[in-house]
C-alpha cells in the first residue's frame, strides 16, 4: 500500500504540473483580471504541490503519519479550489474570457482558505490515526487518487 501511495503522489504531482503548464501556455492572452486570478490560482497549485512533495519526503523519512496527513491536507486544498479551477479552465479553453467573472472566482477562493482550520483538523486526524492506522492509510490513498483525478480532469478540459 505504501508503494502505491508513493506512486499516486508522483502521478498527482505530474498531473498538477501538466495542468499548470497548459494554463500557463494560454496565459499570455489573458485579460489583466484573468491574469491576476491565474497568478492566485497558480500560487495555490504551488502550495498543493509543496504538500505532495512533503508527503513524498515524509514517506522516505519513514514518517507515515505525517505523510498521510500531508496527502490529506493537499486533498483538502484541492477540494477548496476545485470548482473555481474547473470553471476557470473551462472558460479559458473555450476562449470565453468575457464571460469569466474573476471577482466571483476570487471571492470563492478567498472563502476557502484552509490553513487555520487545517491545524485543528491535523490534531484530530493524528488522534484518529492512533486509533485506526489502516483507516487513515485508506483515506490518504483515496485522497491521492482524488487529487490525481481532479488534475487529470482539469488537464482534459484544456
Amino acid at each position: 500500500m505504501k508503494q502505491e501511495l508513493k506512486e499516486l503522489i508522483e502521478q498527482s504531482k505530474a498531473s498538477l504540473k501538466n495542468a499548470e503548464e497548459k494554463i500557463e501556455d494560454l496565459s499570455e492572452n489573458f485579460t489583466e483580471e484573468a491574469g491576476e486570478f491565474w497568478s492566485d490560482l497558480k500560487n495555490r497549485f504551488s502550495k498543493i504541490n509543496d504538500k505532495l512533495k512533503d508527503a513524498a519526503v515524509e514517506f522516505e523519512n519513514k514518517s507515515e503519519l505525517q505523510a498521510h496527513l500531508s496527502i490529506m491536507e493537499a486533498r483538502d486544498r484541492v477540494e477548496k479550489i476545485k470548482n473555481s479551477a474547473e470553471e476557470f479552465t473551462y472558460k479559458i479553453s473555450k476562449k470565453a474570457q468575457q464571460e469569466l467573472d474573476v471577482a466571483a472566482l476570487r471571492a470563492h477562493l478567498a472563502k476557502m482558505e484552509s490553513e487555520d482550520m487545517w491545524q485543528e483538523t491535523q490534531k484530530e486526524l493524528s488522534h484518529k490515526y492512533q486509533e485506526s492506522k489502516i483507516e487513515v492509510e485508506k483515506l490518504a490513498q483515496k485522497a491521492g487518487k482524488e487529487i490525481n483525478e481532479i488534475f487529470l480532469k482539469l488537464t482534459s478540459i484544456i
